[in-house]
């Protein structure tokens, strides 16, 4: 990585005073707007900060997000669009929300369009509703889990998306997604520059798996491994009322296992977390299975949460399944490992009891807690903030405390991942007492 990656692609300059502006007075001190040459740095480290001395590199930073002195838009003349796609997720409606509010109340925005049923609703064929958004039609939709604007999976025709913006007069398109959405983002940015038009695209990440490379939480991932953690616990309880007693709780996590890591630090009462970061085997004497039964015959109860996507190379390699967004469609490692774990105890005669949970629909469509309610208020006032300076092709990330822009190119460049050799998993390790690893040299 370096510092020309991370900037920040924008229409042109700022030459409208922004709505927020006010006359400076001593008994009313204004904020400080932010300008472009604002910058949060990626390394904070010491190490980081010496190796930038030596050799005169510039260190790698993120633009900082906040309202600009000068925006782009006319507010009077602008027309916004808001679009949701990809799985649910908590705080969906708290950002649709914030959105409406912060356009309309701060920056005197009217016209703001609705789009139904995620990148489908910008296609003709579908026919879905375009509805106009007002501030009173959102005020309650943040008490509800799910998305007011309904969503979908699956790629669409780029041009027909770009000439459904340009029929409708959209000057700021806003799209509430992960991996899959911010990618479709991207491919209207490129579109959008082909043919020279001046519409802003933003991008806020959406991803109850926190696995959006670069920013360093995502809405609605706090909310799910909350729900998790009392989910836990009642598992906890079903594995301790029962001699041998295993509860075994699959949990939201397709390529990292940060859900089961966090629940499990929350909760203090895990055993076994399997994540997909790590690969592990069920037999042997480093087995997954020997261990399990070693841990019943101490201590007679056993709480396991895995991730989705944990022990996916137990199946048989083949064409692999995709959903409509491209994503490998996983095989069901909780039934797997139920029953693996059924037939070796039966076939060894030894006494159990198991429970399988799967909260993962339960967990993606209830309302944020209070805290992602927040942070989702946060993040769309940045998003805004930035789209009507004029940034386009970017994404509202979060850093060291901070919240940030980073173009969609970088966040949706890898998938992020738990560290294996990091403080998380060490922490994960250390409150549930696991091997290092569980598999045969």
């Amino acid at each position: 990585m370096k510092y020309t990656d991370f900037l920040v692609s924008s229409l042109g300059k700022g030459n409208v005073i922004s709505p927020l502006k006010q006359s400076p007075r001593t008994d009313s001190p204004v904020y400080r707007f932010v300008d472009d040459d604002d910058r949060i740095i990626y390394d904070v480290s010491v190490a980081n900060f010496n190796k930038c001395k030596e050799t005169g590199e510039i260190p790698v930073s993120f633009e900082k997000a906040g309202p600009k002195e000068n925006i782009f838009f006319e507010p009077a003349k602008t027309k916004v669009a808001i679009v949701t796609c990809g799985g649910l997720c908590p705080g969906v409606n708290n950002v649709i929300r914030s959105l409406v509010n912060q356009l309309y109340y701060r920056y005197g925005i009217n016209r703001i369009l609705g789009i139904k049923y995620g990148y489908e609703g910008l296609i003709s064929k579908y026919n879905h509703p375009v509805i106009d958004l007002t501030a009173s039609m959102v005020s309650d939709i943040h008490l509800s889990g799910g998305t007011f604007l309904g969503t979908s999976r699956g790629n669409q025709n780029v041009a027909e998306m770009v000439d459904t913006l340009e029929i409708l007069n959209v000057n700021v398109l806003f799209c509430i997604g992960g991996d899959g959405t911010l990618r479709g983002a991207h491919a209207i940015y490129e579109e959008i520059e082909k043919r020279k038009l001046r519409i802003a695209v933003a991008g806020i990440p959406k991803t109850i798996d926190n696995d959006i490379d670069l920013i360093q939480k995502s809405f609605g991932f706090e909310t799910a491994f909350s729900i998790a953690n009392d989910i836990i616990r009642n598992a906890h309880n079903e594995a301790y009322g029962a001699n041998n007693g295993i509860a075994l709780v699959k949990l939201m996590g397709r390529d990292s296992g940060f859900i089961a890591a966090s629940a499990a630090l929350a909760i203090q009462e895990v055993n076994f977390v399997l994540i997909p970061e790590i690969s592990f085997d069920l037999y042997g004497p480093r087995g997954f299975l020997k261990i399990l039964r070693k841990r019943l015959e101490d201590r007679h109860h056993a709480v396991v949460v895995v991730a989705e996507g944990a022990g996916q190379d137990f199946f048989e390699a083949g064409d692999q399944e995709k959903d409509a967004s491209g994503n490998v469609k996983h095989k069901d490692i909780g039934i797997y490992l139920k029953e693996k774990i059924k037939e070796e105890f039966i076939s060894k005669g030894f006494p159990f009891s198991i429970k399988y949970i799967d909260p993962s629909y339960i967990v993606r469509s209830a309302p944020a807690n209070a805290n992602d309610s927040k942070f989702c208020n946060l993040l769309a006032q940045n998003a805004v903030h930035a789209a009507l300076a004029g940034k386009t092709d970017f994404v509202v990330g979060y850093w060291n405390n901070e919240f940030t822009l980073l173009p969609i190119s970088m966040a949706v460049a890898k998938r992020k991942k738990i560290d294996i050799e990091g403080e998380l998993w060490w922490n994960v390790l250390e409150a549930t007492g696991q091997p290092i690893r569980m598999k045969n040299p």
